[in-house]
């Protein structure tokens, strides 16, 4: 198939949720919208199945967890009976658990596209750590391409031992929905914060809460920050296993804001996002927050440094794990009102110009179409070697 009317992907994921969930609702928006016949395998209690069906696409639910275990059998064989079924032209897994069963399952006889997201041996120590990245690399052989979402993804794979054909398109997002507004008309319509006095320091964090995202560096930082800017809140947008042990250690200054399923107007609520990750493969909430046109302040995770506009690293990277650091960072942000404003103008148009969505399904586009031997088109992002 060399046309994009033509061309069938299946688009297997978990999770469904969080920063994939987005990233791949992205991707089937804009590949339907051009004419492709869009398949996506999920679970169907998150987000992302009732979205992808908006956009057009044909929504399979994925009955698979998370973590490796006694469903991996099931959950493959499930995978096996969709492409049998669907006959798709490209299978395009996303995140490890996908990565895993969908390369067990077609084992190459398909073109396989596998984006890890974010490295699993990252997430594990130990045997368990060793053990993924025998897998990865083993699994290589099964990948025509890896696309990876950074340069310093790319090269973490590379320094695992992983041999692979890469290709780095770096995430995108919507820049027609994330876009600059007036913080107290943002404020106003989220109901957490329509009590807080105007003109209250605001700090947010958006992300699902666990060890990953690292909102336990986060609170004690704020345990810093906190009695200098005491009428500063923090809040904490997203929910996951962590919720208890968090709410637990936090201070009265914390909001706990649940799922949003919109987060543009909490960007823009806000004085300062930040995103304490301990790993990540370029995370896209900072994209968000910048093209909202709001200063973040991110550790330095894979992705993070090439994400930032120039100069930024200075103001807005620190050290993972380093609540001093962090709680430095923040306050210098909040106790600077032109540097924020300085800082946020830069990073919106960085965003405007980097991360448009557009580009990454381009660069995505042409790297199926040269997997099947079609023309490539004329797109505005895209590196692979």
């Amino acid at each position: 198939m060399t046309e994009s009317g033509g061309l069938t992907v299946l688009h297997l994921t978990q999770p469904a949720d969080g920063g994939v969930g987005r990233i791949v609702e992205g991707l089937v928006r804009a590949q339907v919208m051009a004419g492709m016949r869009v398949a996506v395998a999920c679970p169907s209690d998150g987000p992302l199945a009732p979205a992808a069906a908006r956009h057009g696409a044909r929504v399979h639910p994925w009955r698979a967890v998370r973590a490796p275990g006694p469903l991996l059998v099931k959950e493959t064989a499930h995978v096996r009976e969709l492409v049998r079924g669907l006959r798709p032209d490209v299978l395009h897994a996303h995140s490890a658990k996908a990565g895993l069963a969908g390369r067990l399952a077609v084992r190459g006889r398909i073109p396989t596209v596998f984006q890890p997201h974010a490295w699993s041996f990252e997430a594990v120590e130990g045997p368990v750590a060793a053990f993924a990245r025998r897998w990865e690399r083993h699994a290589a052989r099964w990948s025509d391409r890896v696309i990876c979402v950074s340069d310093a993804e790319r090269r973490r794979g590379e320094r695992s031992g992983i041999v692979a054909r890469w290709a780095v398109v770096r995430n995108g997002i919507d820049l027609d929905h994330y876009r600059p507004g007036p913080a107290d008309r943002a404020r106003a319509s989220l109901a957490p914060l329509r009590d807080l006095p105007p003109g209250t320091p605001l700090v947010l964090c958006v992300g699902r809460l666990c060890r990953q995202k690292g909102q336990d560096v986060l609170l004690r930082a704020w345990a810093t920050v906190a009695p200098h800017v005491p009428d500063a809140r923090l809040v904490l947008v997203g929910d996951g296993p962590d919720h208890g042990a968090l709410r637990t250690a936090a201070r009265p200054s914390v909001i706990f804001a649940g799922e949003a399923e919109d987060t543009a107007p909490w960007y823009r609520a806000a004085d300062v996002v930040v995103l304490p990750s301990r790993w990540e493969g370029m995370a896209l909430a900072p994209l968000e927050a910048m093209a909202c046109g709001r200063p973040v302040v991110v550790t330095d995770t894979d992705g993070a440094r090439e994400s930032l506009p120039p100069g930024h690293e200075t103001h807005c990277l620190v050290e993972r794990e380093e609540p001093g650091a962090l709680a430095a960072a923040v306050l210098r942000l909040l106790r600077d009102p032109a540097l924020r404003d300085t800082l946020g103008r830069e990073a919106q148009g960085h965003a405007s110009a980097v991360y448009d969505v557009r580009h990454t399904a381009d660069a995505v586009a042409n790297l199926y179409r040269e997997l099947l031997g079609g023309p490539q088109a004329d797109c505005r992002e895209r590196t692979s070697r």
